[in-house]
């Protein structure tokens, strides 16, 4: 790591930042995500924020836990010198404190459930403490439990991307109202809803899906599903599907921040866009059931609003004064 007491490393800097904002207090939700992000981007920093609070009797007691779990590394020299003296200095023990519950949501095996989280209009990526990657979409919230013979999570309503860690002896379960889907390690997607809805697409590997609700469910045979393969939940029943390797692409676009539909109808696509941004969006009958065709920003509403009108030119887009969008036909002018 090349960095100077004159310029100092940016990383260091911002590390100095969380420091002094552990310090401040307790964290609100939206910065804990915001730091748990933040130290799944890079390895060392973990070991670089634990420096800045190493003065803290609090984490010296918690270092030999998290250091046993692989979760922290103790540095190898002593106290951090130069500039970070002064992040060092500032962390003290509120620092350690709101530092170990960071660390802890990961959770040593067997520990109290913890709940991650991504905000409206923002995807969060998160490590678990197996290893475990879990990439979410806005307005997602999971419920993990890291047990010594199991890895569950719940996820209530909303998306999730996960990249399981291969381990036999502890399987990866997630439960959905509309059914729980069970792995030792692999990839794939869940999508749910609390209206009993649930599409889960696997990119790599093979999933065991069992539909309907997670307590009746246990009793019956699983659905295997392996690559490209696509299940869905709804009232009509269950379908089962394999996807092409483009298909499947689209499918995890909104990873990439865009959404893609194929003969998608105008009231399906601005449910998913009104729920990823947190916006009341309404339609007209006539509009509802236009079809669309297109690969269409997610992250960006006002270039979604463009690309809508570009998709289908018989739509026009305006907005209220209450700011709300509307979509309706031209020819309804």
């Amino acid at each position: 790591m090349n960095t100077t007491d004159d310029v100092p490393n940016r990383a260091d800097e911002e590390a100095s930042l969380w420091a002094a904002k552990l310090d401040g207090g307790d964290l609100g939700p939206a910065e804990q995500a915001e730091l748990e992000a933040w130290l799944a981007a890079g390895p060392d920093r973990r070991e670089l924020l634990g420096s800045y609070c190493d003065v803290s009797v609090d984490l010296d007691q918690l270092l030999p836990e998290l250091a046993r779990s692989g979760r922290l590394e103790r540095p190898a020299s002593g106290r951090p010198s130069g500039r970070r003296t002064l992040g060092w200095l500032a962390a003290g023990a509120a620092c350690a404190a709101a530092l170990a519950a960071a660390f802890l949501w990961m959770g040593l095996p067997g520990a109290r459930p913890e709940t991650i989280s991504a905000p409206v209009a923002q995807r969060r990526a998160f490590t678990l403490a197996d290893g475990s990657r879990v990439e979410l979409n806005a307005n997602t919230s999971l419920l993990v439990e890291n047990g010594k013979s199991e890895r569950r999570v719940k996820l209530a309503d909303g998306e999730a991307f996960f990249q399981v860690s291969k381990d036999k002896e502890r399987p990866f379960i997630v439960e959905t109202p509309a059914g729980s889907v069970r792995v030792t390690g692999t990839r794939f997607d869940v999508k749910t809803s609390a209206t009993s809805e649930l599409v889960v697409t696997v990119e790599e590997g093979s999933v065991q899906v069992r539909p309907g609700d997670p307590v009746v469910a246990k009793t019956s045979e699983p659905v295997l599903l392996g690559p490209g393969d696509s299940l869905s939940v709804a009232g009509s029943g269950v379908s089962l599907k394999g996807l092409s390797a483009d298909a499947l692409e689209d499918a995890l676009a909104w990873r990439d921040g865009k959404i893609v539909c194929v003969a998608m109808p105008v009231s399906e696509l601005l449910a998913q866009v009104s729920r990823f941004h947190g916006r009341a969006i309404t339609a007209t009958a006539g509009a509802s059931v236009r079809r669309i065709n297109a690969r269409m920003s997610l992250d960006d509403l006002d270039q979604f609003f463009k690309d809508l009108e570009q998709a289908d030119s018989k739509l026009q887009v305006s907005f209220g004064a209450d700011g709300v969008a509307r979509v309706r036909l031209r020819s309804e002018d």
